[in-house]
């Protein structure tokens, strides 16, 4: 796993999601390519994910936030029959260091973070509507949503498999989600943990593991009028939304990356990488609407964008780094001039 990992990707770069856009309503279908993955020595079968899925997925998050701003409800579901999704692919797991596995997991939860903060910050609500199997991290992905809908089939369960079968806690918030989030009792959650085959129907909508429980009949149509429902009581006023260019960066080989706002100059020996942060060369915006046409140029989002994308190449293309070093340059004045042209908007939808 040695080769370079880009954190960039673009809607017509997927290969395991897709999206299908409605108005104030978006539906996010989880396909899974088996011969997908970001590294060689395994197949994503099952709808399980590595990296590259996660990758997709936080991409398309954030466009969800800036690119579609109508959109009040995400239903998130999967394109494969019999399975929601098995959750973080083991065999990829198994072939990885320890220090891609720990950020592999930092990754994921903060993608499900993003999920959560779409609500609270953008009001984007995500309705998790499970079919099939939804088993350890598929389930802490469902965990991550603002509502849970299980199919009554017989046989979709939702499960933390990871001790009986891996003898390892969930990695990414399961079981935080499960007590502080969805209030599940502890006694329960013991059990639930423990056990391998999951809970199904009207047990799991008995132990709050999901929202509702509904027969496969009525299922589709429920899912849709929730959605109508919950799109219908937001408070949340229809915006049109900015494009979300390519970044501009040139990566060097001794490790160095340029962007439009900052550059990272990489010290091996030393185990140290600096961002040195340049300021803005230009007047803020007069204001909201010219912040707006400005869209990704505007120094505040480019900033944004490509300080963490610098973070994520450090974390995980730079592993030796154990020191990072933030250094600025410019006007400190025309910084907290742009900064308070956002605080003073703080309402808006952009800010």
């Amino acid at each position: 796993m040695g080769d370079m990992i880009n954190f960039e990707t673009t809607p017509s770069q997927y290969r395991h999601w897709r999206v299908e856009y409605d108005g104030e309503l978006a539906r996010l279908i989880m396909d899974v390519d088996e011969t997908g993955g970001l590294f060689e020595g395994y197949e994503l079968k099952l709808n399980s994910y590595d990296l590259g899925v996660d990758i997709e997925l936080a991409d398309i998050v954030q466009r969800m936030r800036f690119e579609h701003p109508e959109v009040k409800v995400v239903v998130l579901q999967s394109g494969k029959d019999k399975v929601f999704c098995a959750g973080a692919n083991i065999r990829m797991l198994a072939g990885a260091a320890h220090a891609h596995k720990v950020n592999f997991c930092k990754f994921t939860n903060e993608t499900r973070n993003a999920m959560e903060m779409a609500e609270t910050e953008s009001s984007q609500k995500y309705v998790a509507a499970i079919k099939g199997a939804c088993a350890g991290g598929g389930y802490e992905l469902a965990l991550a949503c603002n509502h849970i809908m299980l199919v009554d089939d017989g046989s979709s369960t939702v499960a933390l498999p990871e001790v009986p079968l891996l003898a390892v806690l969930p990695g990414t918030g399961g079981l935080t989600r499960l007590t502080d989030k969805r209030q599940v009792r502890r006694d329960l959650c013991d059990v639930f943990c423990a056990m391998e085959e999951g809970v199904r129907g009207a047990r799991a909508h008995q132990w709050r593991l999901v929202d509702e429980v509904v027969s496969n009949s009525k299922f589709d149509e429920t899912v849709a009028a929730r959605a109508a429902e919950f799109a219908a009581e937001s408070g949340k006023a229809s915006h049109t939304g900015i494009a979300l260019p390519a970044l501009q960066k040139d990566i060097a080989a001794d490790g160095s990356v340029r962007y439009s706002t900052l550059e990272i100059e990489v010290d091996r020996p030393g185990a140290t990488a600096t961002l040195i942060i340049a300021g803005p060369e230009t007047a803020p915006p007069a204001d909201m609407a010219a912040f707006v046409a400005e869209g990704a140029d505007a120094y505040m989002l480019r900033l944004a964008r490509e300080l963490d994308d610098a973070i994520l190449h450090l974390r995980l293309n730079e592993r030796e780094a154990g020191l990072l070093i933030f250094r600025s340059e410019g006007d400190p004045a025309a910084v907290l001039a742009h900064e308070a042209l956002l605080h003073d908007n703080a309402d808006h939808w952009l800010a």
